[in-house]
């Protein structure tokens, strides 16, 4: 598995994805994102700006991940100070061809190289109450459970806050 950032060659196999998670996501409840989030712009803008990851296996882009600096302002219920610089995890997702071989994992190790890279020793990452998947995963990498929030650009749904914190040496 190979971990890189993607380029603008990579939407249509991304769109691809997108196709394959988002009805299996809104089966099992979880109803984070639907057909217009997220979308080709929101992936062309994070390719832009240098912080889409794609883990790929052979040719094929086995998942993706946006790696940036954006907290949400409701971040804050959880008592998360929002001024304090952080590498956020945003727009996750495994594509159901390879699920179980590590992508996400793999993918949220890179999150915490570019904090280290850019000196900064906090993590943070939310994940809709309904996706059982990262519950799991984001202990597992010594994330912290901080709290439940609501997020005001996705009403009526409830989202789970982690945070990591890196030691530095």
């Amino acid at each position: 598995m190979r971990i890189r950032l993607a380029t603008e060659n990579d939407l249509p196999a991304l769109m691809e994805l997108l196709r394959r998670v988002v009805p299996l996501m809104r089966a099992a409840g979880n109803l984070q994102w639907d057909q217009n989030y997220p979308n080709e712009a929101v992936f062309q803008r994070d390719i832009d700006l240098g912080q889409l990851w794609v883990a790929e296996v052979g040719t094929d882009i086995a998942a993706v991940a946006a790696v940036t600096m954006d907290q949400e302002p409701d971040y804050a219920q959880v008592g998360w100070d929002i001024e304090e610089p952080a590498i956020v995890v945003h727009r996750l997702a495994v594509d159901p061809a390879f699920r179980g071989l590590g992508a996400a994992g793999a993918l949220m190790r890179k999150a915490e190289e570019v904090a280290a890279e850019r000196d900064i020793n906090v993590l943070r990452v939310d994940t809709n109450t309904q996706n059982e998947a990262t519950q799991r995963l984001f202990p597992k990498l010594g994330y912290q459970l901080a709290g439940e929030i609501s997020l005001a650009f996705r009403p009526g749904l409830r989202f789970l806050c982690y945070e990591k914190r890196l030691t530095t040496t």
